[in-house]
């Protein structure tokens, strides 16, 4: 075989590696992700339920483990911040602080949202592969009687699916948590590091506003 042939031949052998490697997809089906992260997460929550009763920090702590490793913190983040996630309004010091802040917040809406469920069931609804980059699955929480829907979109981050919004009973969390964002930035002033610092996503007060 001479050179320029064995070149080609490992020049063709690179590219097709290359492409496997940047357009594999996780192995993973969407609903399965979200069902073993559900049931991770919400058999502890009722192993450990009477241990957990008024007490927050355990709760948070369960989610943070159980939860945490698997939401895309930097996407939802820029959901959130809005026009403020560009560079025109902030810098990325500032983003990075939004992101810390956030991401503990997201924990503890998360804790109480899931420990309100945990003794409830819970079931996958049928899914549709429709080939998007941000597949959604959806799970209907039966909250004694009532059906409560949550959508998880999903972003491949590197191989592994990640969670990068959340709808709960048709309220988008991202775009809620957004207007409660920008909210923030006008009560104090247009001053974003303030805003960063004084701001709380509630959930409940999302979820309630339909």
């Amino acid at each position: 075989m001479n050179t320029l042939v064995k070149q080609t031949l490992a020049a063709s052998v690179l590219s097709t590696m290359m492409a496997t490697t940047a357009f594999a997809a996780p192995a993973e089906a969407p609903p399965a992700f979200v069902k073993k992260v559900a049931d991770s997460l919400i058999s502890r929550l009722k192993a450990d339920n009477a241990k957990l009763q008024n007490n927050p920090a355990a709760v948070k702590a369960i989610v943070r483990q159980n939860l945490d490793p698997y939401i895309d913190s930097h996407s939802f983040t820029r959901i959130v911040m809005g026009t403020y996630a560009t560079n025109q309004y902030s810098t990325a010091a500032q983003r990075a602080q939004f992101e810390r802040n956030f991401r503990e917040t997201l924990i503890e809406n998360y804790g109480s949202a899931f420990a309100k469920f945990s003794n409830q069931s819970y079931s996958l609804r049928p899914y549709k592969d429709t080939n998007s980059k941000n597949p959604v699955v959806t799970m209907d929480f039966n909250n004694k009687g009532e059906k409560i829907p949550v959508s998880f979109q999903l972003v491949d981050k590197g191989n592994q699916w990640k969670i990068r919004n959340i709808n709960v009973s048709g309220i988008d969390l991202g775009l809620q948590f957004r207007n409660q964002f920008a909210s923030t930035v006008k009560l104090n002033g247009g001053n974003l590091d303030k805003a960063i610092a004084n701001f709380k996503p509630d959930a409940d007060v999302a979820v309630n506003k339909k």
